[in-house]
């Protein structure tokens, strides 16, 4: 049987504050000192589990630990966020029940760690896979990205979030991560403006600056020095244990993870650099002639840079940052604008910007990590938002997340005493009303759509006339004075007109986390969010493809004069969504509590921790779980824990549990009404109770560990006398084995001796004999040996002497014959010279008959003369040299004789260019129309794919054969050939890819004069056909793939489906007819041919990336597709050696 441990067993103070006894604020404070000074951080009040912040790391995180609280009952170990994590995942796993996990508490307390911790857990223990290992990195990774962007160092944590964010992970029947949806409230965009001291703006801007790349800096023109940024505070610029560098390479990761494209990832920089431009714009007065002052831009070199980025003509902005457009119905007026109110349209166009790229983000973020399916998911949602917050000036923002905070505990009050009835009710026990504070009325005051604080913020903003903050307080000071909750220095009630800690300027709001001043100044303006409408039509006529989709309102078609809605009305609408989101979703709750404000380990400030016990309402918490039954527990593991205490249930109760449990109890005498009998569970009302029944199992368990002890000591020694009785028989035998073992040695090892010595007399006499009969018969034969040697060389010296003899001869015979040769060259040589000299003489006679002759006819021109005859005759012999050795009628052929004067250099040159060209010619002329085509096909192939894509020198050798499925002859396809009224020019099979998985499927690819047309394989049904006109380009990658997009023109009728994404093995012959017959059907030069590894296809309504990158061939040798997210598919083409 397994051994189960507790909540109680080895507890460090109380683990559940529902048992601390007294229970009073002093004892509550020093139960959880004492456990965080013993590292135990977690504490739990029945179900909700209070989370210490303890600025450090601690062992209680690692993957043993997951598996330790793994399917483990909440209250089988010691308190931690991993058991309320599986408690929640378990429910919406097993019982189908959504479940939402609410983290609260002030900045600094840890809730962003507490919601990574909730996170990882539920990704340890789903299930695993690649499609839900890449979803559950798509939900953690989108942590990072919203913390660059949201997240800022405060004085109270370095960490901090700036916003709220709850999401919705949703998950499949199995209990597997599918998808989810994030929503965000409240963006302190007013960080990006101006920062509190010792504070920073927002990570990214640090990041970005400490992080990227000096190419990428100087393509956002930013350069890495913080302090030429007004927006950048230097106070706090670097922060100890903050790596900006490698949390700017994490956030493009993550980014990169998610989903997000390259571009989008380069335009999110573009106006991260432009938000840090335009708090560089300075602003100088400029007299008019009307006597007004006019703002001018100082220095223009930072708004003509931000203009760049954003892709805005400079003077459009900075008209609008001099004057303001008010449009009444039919009429406008233009009003120019003094410095301070730039500064203000300046300081507002940069939070408007940054808070709509925020909201654009997590729009984004939820576009990837969205569930694929439409079928309805289970939920867990987490929920991490701003604690109550009470600093020493207080405005709109903290107004507005105290109302926030008091709707939730709102819910969480009634959520509490619903759940605590519905168990009273479901265990049959009696239902006794709790009496506790309904925060009800504080949420009425600021909420209600009449009288409401919030509802006469709104009425005052839209007001005519002089509205200021003042009025607004006046507004207060008369409709809500009566209030029991609103106190301020001029309402009617005449007890704080004496009251000198509020000022005049300010109301206090009694919350249910105790008293708040407000201060009036700002409420007005940051209610309004107001945004001129110049600078949003300026941003709207930008060209960078982001700009327009923030500030659609800028549009000049859509223009709507009616006033935008306040953030104040937003917030509230939002709020709403989430109260009635969470109503739905059986809620768990982790309260935060930061134990000092140094960001220290070890360090206890009991003023602070009172503090945060106070607004998050944990006595309020434990007091209601209290007011029934203080402990619960189920009958089996109640009774497992204490049948020791009664003989009747020790050691083994064989009954129903329920009854062992009563019997126990009453064998043990507790009064009846310290407990209740349900129907899975036993209730115990006074927590004194079950610690004297801790102290009596405890008791108990000493004396079984005794008689344990004992008895196991007995055994021990019993044990330990056998063994060794055992062990001396068997050492006696061992002895008596080893000692004749070693007798039977001695004799075997002598006998042996005696038997070797006997033996080796034997061969030695042997030994002898044999090697003297060996001598005699080896004397024997070295006597035959010398003899038959005598007789060998006797012979050879005979034969040597006869063979001198012959060669003398022969020597002699050679010497008289070469002297007779010798002697009749002289005499043929001295013949050869004498008619050769008779020659001689008799050319030089006839030479100077000839000269004496002709010397009176040709004397004066003799030179010429000759030079011209002696030229003809070389001209004449290089003609026919070259008609005798001409090269062959190949125009490929490259040979040519070589030049044998140097004078004939050039005609040399000329006549091989004529004959080349006179070939080629002759070539040409044997050419058909159709061999024509084909050359002229494979030229235009060479224009379009020469030393672009590595498939074209394989395609070289290859003709283009055109109709490679005889679709006319093959009567498989006499159908599909019948319903072409034009000449196919070109049918192929080609594999069409499929946008969801990757995959292909096989498809007949046929091409007409006007048209192209894809038909199914086997059925040669005409899947569709779409005329050339309407072909807009072609994209192809530069590997060695046959992957290929052909891109419709919007609007045209075949675009409804999307563009087509194809692969085939004749990619090269496809594109070049589809190019040349295109050209022809819509009477222009050429399609657009896009050549590159990355471009964009229309897929419906979405545009998804192709990415080409060289990889390992996975299924054979080809190129494969693959879906890495909803807007990405990448091919891997394997590399080429």
């Amino acid at each position: 049987m397994e051994v189960k441990t507790s909540l109680l067993d080895n507890m460090i103070g109380v683990g559940d504050m529902v048992l601390l006894e007294p229970l009073t604020e002093d004892s509550f404070i020093e139960n959880l000192r004492n456990r965080f000074d013993h590292n135990e951080i977690y504490t739990y009040i029945g179900s909700v589990v209070i989370s210490m912040n303890p600025y450090r790391s601690l062992p209680i995180f690692t993957p043993e630990k997951v598996e330790e609280y793994r399917n483990r009952n909440f209250y089988e170990l010691s308190p931690h966020i991993y058991a309320l994590a599986d408690e929640a995942y378990r429910s919406l796993r097993d019982q189908d029940k959504d479940q939402c996990i609410l983290i609260t508490g002030e900045s600094g307390a840890g809730k962003t760690e507490a919601s990574k911790l909730v996170m990882s857990y539920v990704a340890a223990v789903c299930g695993k896979g690649q499609e839900v290992n890449k979803v559950k990195e798509q939900l953690l990774q989108s942590n990072p990205v919203l913390e660059a962007f949201g997240n800022a160092k405060t004085v109270r944590n370095d960490n901090s979030s700036r916003f709220g964010k709850y999401m919705d992970i949703e998950f499949d029947f199995k209990g597997d991560p599918v998808g989810g949806v994030i929503s965000n409230y409240l963006l302190e965009k007013s960080r990006v403006v101006k920062q509190p001291r010792g504070e920073r703006n927002f990570h990214i801007f640090y990041q970005l600056l400490s992080g990227a790349s000096d190419d990428t800096l100087r393509k956002l023109k930013l350069d890495r020095d913080f302090s030429k940024y007004n927006y950048l505070s230097l106070d706090s610029a670097n922060v100890n244990g903050l790596d900006d560098a490698a949390n700017f390479r994490t956030v493009r990761n993550a980014m990169q993870i998610v989903g997000f494209m390259e571009d989008e990832v380069q335009s999110v920089l573009e106006l991260v650099a432009a938000v840090l431009k335009l708090g560089n714009i300075e602003f100088k007065p400029e007299s008019r002639s009307n006597g007004y002052d006019e703002s001018r831009v100082k220095d223009k070199n930072d708004l003509k840079e931000m203009c760049e980025l954003l892709g805005i003509e400079q003077s459009v902005l900075e008209r609008a940052f001099s004057y303001r457009t008010v449009e009444a119905k039919l009429e406008k007026v233009s009003t120019t604008l003094n410095v301070s109110q730039a500064y203000y349209a300046r300081d507002a166009l940069a939070k408007n910007l940054y808070s709509r790229l925020f909201s654009w983000l997590v729009t984004r973020i939820n576009e990837s990590i969205k569930a694929q399916s439409k079928t309805r998911h289970k939920v867990m949602g987490v929920l991490d938002i701003y604690g109550f917050e009470i600093f020493e000036d207080n405005s709109f923002e903290q107004f507005i997340i105290n109302y926030c905070n008091e709707k939730l505990q709102q819910i969480f009050i009634e959520l509490t005493l619903r759940e605590e009835q519905e168990e009273y009710i479901r265990e049959d026990i009696e239902w006794t009303n709790i009496e506790y504070f309904n925060n009800a009325v504080i949420c009425d005051l600021i909420e209600n759509n009449q009288n409401g604080i919030l509802a006469m913020l709104d009425e005052e903003c839209l007001r005519p006339g002089t509205v200021t903050d003042i009025t607004f307080l006046d507004k207060l000071n008369t409709v809500c004075a009566e209030h029991q909750h609103f106190e301020s220095r001029l309402s009617k009630n005449s007890k704080f007109l004496t009251d000198h800690s509020l000022p005049h300027s300010c109301f206090r709001i009694q919350h249910y986390a105790g008293k708040v001043l407000y201060r009036v100044e700002g409420f007005m303006d940051k209610n309004n969010d107001l945004l001129y409408r110049d600078l949003s039509q300026a941003m709207y006529k930008a060209n960078h493809k982001l700009i327009k989709q923030l500030f659609p309102e800028g549009n000049p078609a859509k223009v709507n004069l009616k006033r935008p809605p306040t953030a104040g009305f937003q917030f509230k609408h939002s709020v709403g969504t989430l109260m009635r989101n969470l109503q739905t979703k059986n809620p768990n709750y982790i309260r935060c509590v930061k134990p000092n404000d140094k960001k220290a380990p070890r360090i206890f400030t009991d003023s602070l921790v009172r503090h945060q016990v106070a607004y998050l309402g944990l006595m309020e918490n434990v007091r209601v779980r209290r007011a029934g039954y203080a402990y619960r527990q189920a009958y089996e593991p109640c009774l497992e824990r204490y049948k020791m205490l009664c003989k009747q249930t020790w050691p083994h109760w064989k009954g129903p549990t329920r009854e062992g449990v009563e019997v126990l109890m009453a064998d043990l005498q507790v009064s009846t009404e310290e407990f209740a009998y349900g129907n899975s569970k036993i209730f115990i009302r006074n927590p004194r109770t079950l610690f004297s029944l801790e102290e009596k199992r405890r008791g108990c368990l000493e004396n079984l560990a005794a008689l344990i002890q004992k008895i196991y000591r007995g055994w021990k020694c019993r044990t330990h006398f056998l063994l060794l009785k055992h062990s001396q028989v068997v050492v006696a035998a061992w002895y008596r084995r080893y000692a004749q073992q070693k007798k039977y040695t001695q004799i075997k090892s002598a006998t042996i001796m005696v038997q070797s010595y006997s033996r080796g007399w034997k061969a030695r006499k042997i030994l002898r004999e044999l090697k003297h009969q060996k001598r005699c018969e080896e004397a024997a034969t070295t006597i035959a040996a010398y003899w038959h040697g005598t007789q060998a060389r006797r012979e050879l010296r005979r034969l040597k002497e006869e063979a001198r003899n012959k060669h003398a001869v022969s020597v002699i015979w050679a010497g008289w014959q070469g002297t007779k040769a010798r002697r009749e060259l002289k005499r043929l040589k001295k013949e050869a010279r004498r008619r050769h000299a008779v020659a001689v003489i008799w050319a030089y006679w006839l030479g100077l008959k000839v000269r004496r002759e002709y010397r009176k006819f040709f004397r004066a021109n003799a030179g010429r003369k000759i030079y011209s005859f002696i030229m003809q005759r070389l001209m004449q012999k290089y003609f026919l040299g070259l008609k005798r050795d001409l090269p062959s009628m190949s125009p490929i052929g490259g040979s040519w004789p070589t030049r044998p004067y140097r004078f004939l250099d050039t005609a040399h040159t000329e006549l091989r260019s004529i004959f080349h060209h006179w070939r080629c010619k002759k070539y040409r002329s044997r050419f058909t129309d159709e061999r024509k085509a084909v050359f002229e096909e494979k030229l235009q192939a060479s224009e379009i794919f020469k030393d672009k894509k590595a498939l074209y020198p394989s395609s070289v050798g290859q003709p283009f054969r055109g109709d490679y499925l005889e679709i006319s002859k093959n009567p498989k396809y006499q159908k599909l050939s019948s319903a072409m009224d034009e000449k196919v020019l070109l049918a192929d099979v080609v594999n069409k890819i499929n946008r969801a998985n990757g995959k292909g499927t096989a498809r007949i690819f046929l091409l007409t004069k006007n048209n192209f047309v894809l038909a199914d394989q086997k059925t040669g049904q005409v899947k569709a056909s779409v005329p050339l006109p309407d072909l807009a380009s072609i994209s192809v990658s530069t590997q060695n793939d046959g992957f290929f997009a052909l891109k419709l023109k919007e609007g045209s009728a075949g675009a409804t489906k999307g563009d087509f994404l194809l692969s085939s093995e004749h990619l090269i012959e496809i594109i070049t007819k589809l190019r040349r017959t295109g050209a022809t059907a819509v009477n222009h030069d050429h399609l657009d041919i896009d050549i590159s590894d990355e471009f964009l296809v229309q897929f419906k309504q979405d545009k998804v990336c192709v990415k080409f990158v060289q990889g390992a061939p996975k299924n054979g040798n080809g190129a494969s597709c693959k879906r890495k997210n909803n807007r990405l598919l990448e091919v891997s083409v394997p590399s080429t050696a």
